[in-house]
C-alpha cells in the first residue's frame, strides 16, 4: 500500500515537479519520504529528457518540416511558428542574466521537469557542467519545495 504512495509522487514529479510535494500530506508520508519520491521521479524524467533531446529536437523539426511540405503540395499558405512567445522571450532573458547556472538549475522547476531539461540540452547539451546542475537544481527545488509544504503544515 505504501509503495503506491511513493509511485503517486514519483509519477506527480516526472510531470510537475513544482507541486508534487503537495501530495506529501494527504498521503501521510513523511518529509523524508515526499522528498525522495519527488527527487526521484524529477531525476529520471530530468535523465530520460536530457539525454533523449536530441530525439525529441530532431523529431519537432521533422514535424515542422512536414507541416510545410503538406502546405506547398496542397497550395496552402505555409504555417509558420510564433518565435516571440512568452517562454521564449523568458528563457532568453534567464539565459543571457544567468547563463548555464540559470538555465540548468531553474528551467526544470518552472518549465517542467521534461521541458526545462530539453531546453537545458538544447543551449548547453555539450557543457559537461549541465546535467550535474540540473541534478542540483532537482535536488534544492525539491528541498525548498518540500520544505515549504511542510513549514506550512507545521504551523497550521
Amino acid at each position: 500500500m505504501i509503495w503506491s504512495k511513493y509511485f503517486s509522487l514519483f509519477l506527480a514529479s516526472t510531470v510537475k515537479f513544482m507541486f508534487a510535494p503537495l501530495g506529501g500530506i494527504p498521503l501521510k508520508l513523511s518529509f523524508m519520504e515526499t522528498y525522495l519520491s519527488c527527487v526521484a521521479g524529477a531525476l529520471t524524467t530530468a535523465t530520460v529528457f536530457f539525454y533523449g533531446s536530441e530525439y525529441f529536437i530532431i523529431r519537432s523539426i521533422r514535424r515542422q518540416e512536414s507541416k510545410i511540405q503538406k502546405a506547398i503540395a496542397s497550395g496552402k499558405k505555409i504555417p509558420t511558428k510564433k518565435k516571440f512567445t512568452f517562454a521564449n522571450k523568458l528563457i532568453v532573458r534567464i539565459k543571457k542574466a544567468f547563463g548555464i547556472y540559470g538555465i540548468c538549475l531553474w528551467a526544470p522547476l518552472f518549465l517542467s521537469i521534461p521541458g526545462g531539461s530539453i531546453v537545458s540540452a538544447k543551449f548547453y547539451g555539450k557543457d559537461k557542467r549541465a546535467f550535474p546542475l540540473i541534478v542540483a537544481g532537482v535536488f534544492l527545488n525539491g528541498f525548498i519545495i518540500t520544505s515549504l509544504v511542510y513549514l506550512k503544515e507545521f504551523f497550521n
